[in-house]
């Protein structure tokens, strides 16, 4: 869907600026909803949170794919974007949050490793068959994502029903409720600067969502090379989950959070001044490579140092984090691009990336000696 929503909104329009208009239509719900989100996680069955949230967003790809054959406004889209986010986002805590009570705590590690991986096997063939479906039709690939989310949807009834509920519950939705999951993150410094981290990392770092730009005037490779350059970035993130899947838990993860954010600006940085397909391909490859070590010190740390109890809202937090980066990252993106060009948009983005890795590897100590991620224990 995000393959085929990139090149029909840039087919129609021709502008870098509507492409970031597309992230963001995506982040002003993800950041508006993720306190009340990370509430339902906590109070309800997290199991069905996740299912009405999937239910919707299957009626939102219906919805594009209806648009799409219609030869609707571009607005159109916008909206029906910015409702899917409303859905997802509602969703997005109660999902993570079920994972920790699948599966054993000594194994944790290595789950959140094959989960990124099948996730990255989708971002792969995902996008490598979108490049082909939206060339012969855009409609049909709005129409895959909604038959994969109600299949998603069905296959959640095979979860425990244990799993869906909450160790303990939380009470009324007060305010003081709908703020611990950023009480607890400011008690937690290093988590804080962990995601941090990843957060400016990824939001000066968005080249994604200028790729329609580069595939189209840059590379000229058309709507099947958008595919492949979609997918690239996916297949590095997969292969690293399969090595750290295999691999014991990161003995020394701090140190290499730090240098996979480091290598993540400079994969940026070449990628944006590259005007060979190969380069490029395999510039994204590393962009996807080196951020897959950083979701996982990320993504194991936020789960296992935070209570059951309040894993929605901490999770919700953190989803803010994420999608502030990756949204607005695409609409910071998309408006230096409309402003200075696609190329210095992706390099300066690249450049302010390994600032910020300086900054935060001064400012933190604390992150620069953290040990394995095997050794994490929950904060009571």
């Amino acid at each position: 869907q995000s393959v085929a929503v990139g090149w029909d909104v840039y087919q129609r329009t021709g502008e870098p600026l509507a492409l970031g208009l597309v992230g963001l239509a995506q982040v002003i719900p993800a950041v508006l909803l993720a306190l009340p989100a990370g509430w339902l996680a906590d109070t309800f069955d997290r199991r069905q949170v996740v299912l009405l949230s999937l239910l919707a967003m299957t009626l939102t790809s219906a919805g594009l794919a209806l648009q799409a054959l219609l030869g609707a406004d571009v607005w159109v889209v916008y909206a029906l974007l910015t409702l899917d986010a409303v859905v997802g986002s509602l969703g997005r805590p109660a999902r993570s949050s079920l994972v920790p009570r699948l599966v054993p705590r000594s194994v944790f590690p290595g789950a959140v490793a094959w989960n990124n991986s099948l996730f990255q096997l989708a971002g792969v063939v995902g996008p490598a068959v979108g490049g082909f479906v939206i060339a012969a039709s855009i409609p049909a690939a709005y129409g895959l994502a909604a038959l994969s989310s109600l299949v998603f949807a069905l296959l959640l009834f095979r979860i425990p029903e244990a799993a869906g509920i909450a160790d303990t519950g939380t009470g009324p939705a007060t305010l003081s409720t709908l703020f611990d999951g950023i009480h607890y993150l400011r008690r937690t410094r290093v988590l804080l600067a962990i995601i941090s981290l990843d957060m400016f990392a990824v939001l000066l770092g968005g080249a994604v969502y200028l790729l329609p730009v580069f595939a189209e005037d840059i590379l000229a490779v058309g709507a099947e090379g958008l595919g492949a350059l979609h997918a690239a970035p996916a297949v590095g993130a997969l292969l690293t989950a399969l090595a750290l899947a295999h691999l014991p838990p990161l003995a020394r993860a701090g140190r290499a959070l730090l240098l996979s954010v480091a290598g993540f600006g400079v994969a940026t940085i070449l990628f944006g001044v590259s005007v060979n397909l190969y380069l490029s391909l395999a510039m994204l490859f590393l962009t996807g490579a080196f951020d897959q070590v950083s979701m996982v010190v990320r993504h194991t740390m936020v789960q296992l140092t935070t209570p059951d109890a309040m894993r929605g809202r901490v999770s919700a937090v953190n989803g803010v984090f994420v999608s502030a980066s990756n949204e607005l990252g695409g609409f910071e993106s998309g408006l230096v691009a409309h402003w200075f060009g696609p190329v210095l948009s992706v390099v300066s983005g690249g450049v302010g990336t390994l600032i910020v890795v300086a900054v935060t590897a001064w400012a933190s100590p604390q992150l620069r000696r953290f040990g394995s991620l095997g050794e994490i224990h929950t904060n009571e």
